[in-house]
């Protein structure tokens, strides 16, 4: 069936209300309108009842006059008295669109239709500014608790751009987040991160400086867009903890099966020497004298090997105090007699730490970089030497121990308990100043020196809080 309808008539229809609506009338002027014509019927009404008392034209005019005049000045005090407090509350709803909480309609009171509006746009007004400032303050918590976080918090859009990141995670990623954000994990090198699942073990940086993170992994929603956040959480310092009481246990088994087994091997081999005077007359009792000396010393040196680290494992928990750093070091200095050991003075700090323990594990370094200058195989310039210096950073100081021995030939088992290169080594030195510097909540770095010269820095790193 054909239609009758034209083109163009339904946009023209379209059109009409709009352009209807572009011509109507405002509110003031309709109402001014409408009390206007209200007068007409009471002008009316009072011309008839002039002309019916026969009052002259003239006076006719000047009552209508004055009427009318007086009508009209009654006609604004009613369109004021109306549309003053509309333009009010027009005025704090569109303070609440901008967020402006600030605006209130005064003169509200119950049982009046007007009144009523102004106090329910009032109460809406307050709660609206209630549920803004709980927002703002949530945003702030949120926001210092993402700031005071150890743990990097990353959050990436659908096209793995980065939204979101703390200032752990500027740290551990050495990342500006004013710059990051934006970019893409392929650009800033994060794309590892995307790939990995719940619960996955990471592993950051290399050598000593290696660290173990578990990635946590969830989804979130912002503003209807699917966001992937991303919580880091540093687990090395657990791991730690774990591989040395497995440490402490397989000792302690060892240290109970050894003991067992030395303490007679001692008492028999020393019984045995004491009656060899007797057994003179043999030929060879030179041999049997000599076989039963190893015998005992080996057991004395394994002895005393047991009981070194019987020590390691049993370090107390450090009693801080206020300690001078100039002082300390000082003192450990003069313990070192082998080689020159020089302390370059710089300004004094007051540490709060465990001076016994800091100074054991300063002594360890001391004497580690003492043994390495004096090796045989020491390739620095000049005499065997060792340096002690340190720096103030904005949060810690750096001790450095610096030597001109040979320096570092195997890294990765730097702080492995049982490990050592020396032929009288108990591999317990390096390990007792690391979990001393640990328990500080500082912690001990090794490297070849990076001055030129040949050799090694040892570095104890404290926090000064």
């Amino acid at each position: 069936m054909a239609s009758d309808e034209r083109p163009g008539t339904t946009s023209q229809r379209t059109r009409l209300p709009l352009a209807a609506s572009r011509r109507r009338l405002s509110f003031e002027k309709r109402l001014r309108l409408w009390l206007y014509l209200l007068s007409l019927p009471a002008l009316l009404l009072c011309w008839v009842l002039l002309s019916q008392h026969s009052v002259e034209v003239s006076v006719q005019c000047i009552v209508l006059l004055v009427f009318a005049a007086g009508w009209a000045f009654a006609v604004s005090l009613l369109t004021e008295q109306i549309t003053r407090p509309l333009q009010t509350l027009s005025n704090v709803v569109a303070a609440l669109r901008e967020d402006d909480y600030s605006f209130r309609a005064r003169g509200g009171r119950r049982n009046d239709a007007m009144g009523d509006l102004a106090l329910e746009i009032n109460a809406l007004a307050a709660m609206l500014q209630n549920q803004r400032a709980s927002a703002l303050e949530a945003m702030a918590l949120v926001e210092r608790v993402m700031s005071s976080m150890q743990s990097p918090v990353l959050a990436f859009d659908p096209q793995n751009r980065l939204r979101l990141l703390n200032p752990a995670a500027e740290r551990a990623f050495n990342l500006r987040g004013q710059i990051a954000v934006g970019h893409s994990a392929q650009k800033l090198q994060l794309g590892y991160l995307l790939d990995t699942s719940d619960d996955d073990l990471l592993s950051l940086g290399d050598g000593q400086q290696a660290s173990r993170w578990v990635v946590k992994r969830t989804n979130f929603r912002l503003r209807g867009v699917p966001h992937t956040l991303l919580v880091l959480s540093d687990v090395s310092a657990a791991l730690r903890e774990e591989e040395r009481i497995a440490w402490e246990r397989l000792i302690r088994v060892l240290g109970h099966e050894i003991n067992n087994s030395l303490t007679p091997i001692k008492s028999i081999a020393g019984s045995l020497r004491a009656r060899l005077s007797s057994l003179r007359a043999v030929d060879n009792d030179r041999d049997f004298d000599s076989g039963l000396e190893v015998i005992e010393n080996r057991a004395e040196s394994l002895n005393r090997f047991l009981q070194a680290y019987r020590q390691l494992m049993g370090l107390p928990a450090p009693k801080l105090a206020p300690v001078s750093l100039t002082a300390l070091l000082e003192r450990v200095a003069r313990l070192e007699t082998r080689v020159l050991v020089t302390v370059a003075h710089a300004d004094d700090l007051t540490l709060r730490v465990d001076a016994d323990h800091i100074q054991q594990a300063l002594i360890n370094l001391t004497r580690n970089a003492a043994e390495a200058a004096l090796s045989p195989d020491a390739a620095g310039d000049g005499p065997p030497c060792v340096r002690i210096e340190w720096e103030r950073t904005a949060s810690e100081v750096v001790i450095a121990v610096t030597d001109n021995g040979t320096g570092l030939t195997n890294a990765g088992n730097l702080f492995v308990p049982f490990y050592t290169t020396k032929p009288s080594g108990t591999g317990i030195g390096l390990v007792l100043a690391q979990q001393i510097a640990q328990a500080h909540r500082g912690s001990v770095q090794l490297a070849n020196r990076s001055d030129g010269e040949i050799g090694c820095r040892a570095e104890l790193k404290l926090p000064l809080s």
